[in-house]
């Protein structure tokens, strides 16, 4: 881990992880694209990130907060299936590499949660930007009619004051720029809480997924 753990306890932190080296191995439950709609009648929505994205560290992935938004979604009965593509560790850059494969399900809601372990890593704010924006463009270009919600991320402050407000301005300003629907903080209420986390500091809990669910829940039932 690039941070000391007990600097990520004393405060709201984002994050995800090149810790794809916890004790607990790195868990994904991304769907193949051909089998992630249950029908032709039901609208699909693509969570794509990291390790918050895919619950690493849950016993069970099924607790993630995509899987947890689910829920909600099935509760309010709308006819809507998620497909989780979180992958523990990646970043923008790999993102950009990964996102034509998952594109090739027709999506109907893009969710994109990304940013995380390039702020962990120092990687410069220009580059973060551009691959974010790569990702959206791809989106955009086979999906137009697509609606799209950026969820946003902070780091902490011993990445320097410059960096960690840059850094926090990338998502709202992507937000505006591409007409997203935006979370400002997806870890609000749960990162730096020492009970919502899994013993590293950085991953949630279930009940830390919950809360993250209904932080994204409140802006994209807006959106459905």
């Amino acid at each position: 881990m690039l941070l000391k753990l007990k600097s990520l306890l004393l405060i709201p932190v984002i994050v995800i992880a090149s810790c794809g080296s916890g004790s607990k191995p790195s868990q994904s439950s991304t769907l193949k694209p051909e089998t992630a709609v249950a029908s032709s009648s039901t609208k699909t929505i693509l969570f794509f990130g990291d390790s918050l994205t895919a619950g690493y560290g849950l016993d069970d992935t099924a607790d993630a907060f995509p899987n947890q938004v689910q829920h909600k979604i099935d509760s309010a009965k709308l006819p809507y299936t998620v497909i989780n593509g979180g992958l523990s560790g990646e970043t923008s850059a790999g993102g950009k590499g990964r996102i034509d494969w998952l594109l090739k399900q027709h999506i109907d809601v893009f969710v994109l949660e990304l940013g995380g372990n390039d702020g962990l890593r120092g990687i410069p704010i220009k580059e973060t930007t551009q691959n974010l924006q790569a990702i959206i463009d791809r989106v955009k270009a086979k999906y137009p009619n697509a609606k799209l919600v950026l969820l946003g991320m902070q780091v902490p402050p011993n990445m320097g004051t410059d960096y960690v407000t840059g850094f926090k301005n990338i998502f709202p300003q992507l937000a505006k720029k591409n007409k997203m629907t935006l979370v400002p903080f997806l870890l609000q209420g749960v990162g730096g809480v020492r009970s919502l986390n899994q013993p590293d500091g950085i991953h949630p809990t279930a009940k830390g997924a919950k809360i993250l669910a209904n932080n994204v829940w409140d802006a994209l039932k807006g959106v459905l």
